[in-house]
């Protein structure tokens, strides 16, 4: 069953570019970012565990929420994006998923359902593009069940500041952190999160030379500033 708004209300948020658009729906973005993402969240979360009701925040296209359908089998997905126009298209996209799909035109800093909704919340790549990062982070605290968890997966200040992003997306640059600072503000928000939770990939396309010193034989750094980091922590019984 699919729910869609008609005649949504505009929402302001820092509107993609072409480029950025095209990516997303690109096999790089779905194999190399997406996926592998989910692969890394998977590896760090509890085995076997049944997620009812999960919230995908930032759906796009709808990829991401059929993934989780595949690999989660839940009940119900909440796909919740601002841009009407990837909502739009995430209408075809969701239509094969075996879960109930609703898809809402909302903000993340301020999500129009009750408290303790989602045994899940999947948030990739899109806490960048939220100005109101504190807003978002206790909305997703609030929608989440007691023991529900957040799967978080970021790019990282380091990263979002690089030219080559600055010259291709679009981003609230003011409100980039490092992956020091996300962890910080998940873990003050009550959020358990454990070390053994967090996964600091260094991934070839968050990287300046995209990966080109590693092909040609070059070690990577020790000692280097952190682009990714992927999270899983849960909200307290």
């Amino acid at each position: 069953m699919h729910n869609h708004l008609e005649n949504p209300t505009a929402i302001p948020f820092v509107e993609e570019t072409y480029f950025g658009l095209w990516f997303l729906n690109t096999d790089t973005w779905y194999t190399h970012v997406l996926t592998r993402a989910l692969n890394d969240l998977q590896r760090l979360m509890e085995p076997g565990r049944a997620y009812s009701d999960i919230l995908d925040v930032g759906c796009g296209r709808g990829k991401s929420s059929c993934l989780l359908d595949e690999r989660f089998h839940p009940q119900s997905i909440t796909a919740l994006e601002p841009d009407q126009q990837l909502l739009r298209s995430a209408v075809k996209m969701t239509a094969r998923c075996s879960s109930q799909i609703s898809l809402l035109h909302a903000s993340a800093t301020d999500i129009p359902l009750p408290d303790n909704s989602f045994d899940m919340v999947f948030c990739h790549q899109t806490f960048h593009h939220i100005a109101d990062q504190e807003s978002a982070i206790r909305e997703f605290y609030r929608v989440l069940r007691p023991g529900g968890v957040l799967l978080f997966a970021e790019s990282t200040k380091r990263y979002i500041h690089s030219w080559m992003i600055r010259y291709l997306f679009r981003h609230p640059m003011e409100v980039q952190k490092t992956a020091d600072e996300y962890i910080a503000l998940i873990r003050e928000t009550g959020f358990d999160l454990p070390q053994q939770n967090i996964s600091l990939p260094y991934l070839w396309w968050s990287r300046g030379d995209l990966g080109a010193l590693e092909w040609l034989g070059f070690k990577l750094p020790a000692h280097r500033e952190e682009t990714l980091v992927n999270a899983v922590a849960t909200r307290p019984r």
